[in-house]
């Protein structure tokens, strides 16, 4: 599978909060039953270096990197400076205790991972979070400077994905910290959503996340997964230009703003499109500024309650309503 690109200041995936929720959530349910049948689900600290190749990349790294920012650290034998950055790394991988996962990845031996990153020369430090990819650094680097780099990626991680990491026991066993995966009661149901909106079949996923609330309204996965999908399915036949110049010519105008803010949401530009509704429940009462209330309210479940920019705009709701 092919690494989507990804700025630590850029454009909200959605695809990635999808799948970074559902894996937070399946991580939290593997560790409970991990506790239940008297284990920890933790791993052990030399579990946090691992080595990965092409036919593991997609369950070591990409499926990983839902739980735990992934750094990727691309070498060769032949690389001198490889071997001076791969321990440092190494030692800073225990050290951040779990906050990041070290995947090393030998260019020789895994060259298609290596094209599909765009790996120009080594060392070369990528990392993944939700499953989309960014560039750290190529090259030499000091420590202080790879500190700064991991430090806002585990930010990133935890503010806008809510990934916290790995539990890491110092007494654990390699390879037998983590507990097997239990299928929860609604997997096949938001199985058959995501493989709906992976063929495009909107109408069928918000179905598939409607079937799985019926049965527990305040699932978070599928809450999440309709939102999203019904988002989608909004702005499907859209035409941006026209919807666009409708709102800049209609201020006030409560159905062209709504339409104008899933654009934005869409397009990754999140504050855009919560400042817009939020100025026109400035400019609006009674039914009108409560369905803008309401369709920001949806935009927010979107994004993710724990988002500071959901938490932001949460405040900015609350000044112009009251």
């Amino acid at each position: 599978m092919q690494p989507r690109n990804m700025s630590m200041s850029g454009v909200v995936d959605l695809a990635a909060v999808k799948a970074a929720q559902e894996a937070k959530a399946k991580a939290e349910q593997t560790r409970a039953e991990a506790a239940r049948q008297g284990g920890t689900g933790a791993v052990s600290p030399a579990e946090l270096v691992i080595d990965v190749d092409e036919a593991g990349f997609e369950r070591d790294v990409l499926q990983r990197s839902a739980e735990v920012p992934v750094v990727i650290d691309f070498w060769a034998d032949w690389c001198q400076p490889c071997k001076q950055l791969s321990p440092v790394l190494g030692r800073l991988a225990v050290e951040y205790n779990g906050r990041f996962l070290l995947a090393k990845i030998d260019v020789d031996a895994n060259q298609m991972l290596m094209q599909q990153f765009g790996v120009q020369g080594i060392p070369a430090v990528f990392a993944v979070v939700a499953g989309q990819a960014l560039p750290l650094f190529q090259g030499a680097a000091d420590e202080q400077q790879i500190r700064q780099t991991l430090d806002q990626l585990v930010q990133v991680a935890e503010q806008r994905f809510g990934i916290t990491g790995l539990s890491v026991d110092p007494d654990a066993q390699p390879g037998g910290g983590a507990a097997v995966e239990q299928a929860g009661p609604y997997d096949a149901s938001l199985n058959a959503a995501a493989e709906a909106l992976d063929a495009g079949d909107l109408a069928g996923a918000v179905r598939a996340y409607k079937n799985v609330l019926a049965d527990d309204p305040a699932h978070p996965e599928a809450k999440l997964g309709l939102a999203q999908a019904e988002l989608l399915q909004r702005v499907q036949g859209f035409d941006p230009q026209k919807v666009r110049q409708e709102a800049a010519e209609k201020p006030t105008d409560v159905d062209a703003q709504i339409a104008a803010a899933d654009l934005d949401l869409v397009g990754g530009h999140v504050e855009d499109a919560f400042g817009r509704l939020i100025e026109t429940v400035q400019r609006t009462f009674g039914d009108d500024r409560d369905t803008v209330r309401r369709r920001l309210l949806e935009l927010f479940e979107v994004v993710g309650p724990e988002d500071a920019r959901v938490v932001g705009a949460r405040r900015a709701l609350a000044r112009a309503l009251f």
